[in-house]
């Protein structure tokens, strides 16, 4: 099913964000007659289509708020996100606030917004990954995306019979404030938004918005050794006479 951005009713959690800003100015400038701005703390904005609303995707009762006050909504950008350097090894408190703003948050979006795009004839949930769902070496911040990556495809076709469609958007460094320490080339944020929502109008199940996603993407049907190179090596150590 696709979902024209011209006439939709936009809702992006984390919209504070570089990212979720971005996805706001393009909702509109695609013709969204409203775009519902939600975050933990609301900025103001300069468009009266601009609806800023309270949302804290790890609170049940945040969630359930902001979807009884968006009603009309006929697409949901799932952006919120964090990276706090939570390792898997160890199980810390870090590694469970983590899972709790990149998985369980989008999970409880999706849940509560579901019913109001059935009720609304069907439209789009557009779950903002990485390209480190598919590579572990962002360690707990993998394994959250990983986790969500999973269960957007569940979600996908759990929802089809409701006409939503479910796309994942995978992107490496996009040049946010959540990598403006890194010195590394980064995807401009304007061209991910723009794949993005070219992706949703078109009904795409899925946008890799950049070469690193697709190569790794690939990998994926390759042995373990095509992404990890290094295990190569320390198998290689470990056979060896």
């Amino acid at each position: 099913m696709t979902t024209r951005l011209d006439g939709a009713v936009v809702l992006v959690t984390g919209a504070n964000g570089g990212l979720g800003t971005e996805f706001v100015r393009q909702a509109l400038e695609r013709g969204a007659t409203r775009v519902y701005a939600t975050a933990r703390t609301p900025r103001t904005w300069d468009d009266e289509r601009v609806v800023p609303l309270p949302l804290d995707v790890t609170s049940p009762e945040a969630v359930a708020s902001a979807a009884a006050a968006a009603p009309d909504v006929t697409v949901v950008v799932n952006n919120a996100g964090a990276s706090n350097g939570a390792g898997v090894l160890g199980g810390s408190a870090a590694l469970r606030e983590m899972f709790e703003v990149n998985f369980f948050g989008p999970l409880a979006v999706a849940e509560a917004f579901a019913p109001v795009l059935a009720r609304n004839g069907g439209g789009s949930l557009l779950n903002v990954l990485s390209v480190l769902s598919w590579l572990g070496t962002g360690d707990g911040y993998s394994a959250s995306k990983a986790a969500l990556w999973s269960a957007t495809n569940t979600q996908r076709l759990a929802l089809a019979a409701d006409g939503t469609t479910v796309t994942a958007l995978h992107l490496g460094y996009t040049d946010t404030p959540m990598t403006a320490g890194l010195e590394v080339a980064k995807n401009d944020p304007a061209d991910v938004v723009r794949q993005a929502y070219d992706a949703v109008e078109a009904g795409d199940h899925e946008v890799l918005a950049d070469e690193v996603s697709r190569h790794v993407k690939a990998g994926l049907a390759g042995p373990v050794t095509t992404l990890y190179p290094q295990l190569a090596s320390s198998t290689h150590r470990r056979t060896t006479p």
